[in-house]
């Protein structure tokens, strides 16, 4: 079982930057899909970027060419970097792990994106 702990969240003013990081507690890390997702208030939680065990990474199309999810392996933490930021992207946002088909969800950190 692999625990995940969210850190990086905070208010930016649109255009601004944030990286979210979540480490993640255990062996076998390389291995793990990962991903970030993001929620609202009275809305379904939805994928913003995964990244494969192989690095192959995948974006929902709201965040394409502004966000970027990488992994360092060594240190057992899963990245996304959030540049242009909008209003719209102001939600919690969520670290998932998946191994086996088994998922691994982390508390969430908030953004929030506003002037």
């Amino acid at each position: 079982q692999v625990q995940l702990v969210e850190s990086g969240g905070g208010l930016v003013q649109p255009g601004g930057s944030l990286r979210l990081s979540c480490a993640a507690s255990g062996s076998g890390f390389s291995i793990y899909n990962m991903g970030w997702y993001r929620q609202t208030p009275g809305k379904q939680r939805e994928m913003v970027a995964t990244i494969s065990s192989g690095d192959s990474t995948n974006y929902a199309d709201s965040v394409k060419g502004r966000f970027t999810i990488s992994r360092d392996n060594a240190k057992n933490t899963v990245y996304l970097q959030m540049n242009s930021l909008k209003p719209e992207d102001t939600a919690v946002y969520y670290c998932r792990a998946s191994k086996f088909g088994v998922p691994y969800w982390g508390k969430g950190t908030p953004v929030t994106v506003s002037s």
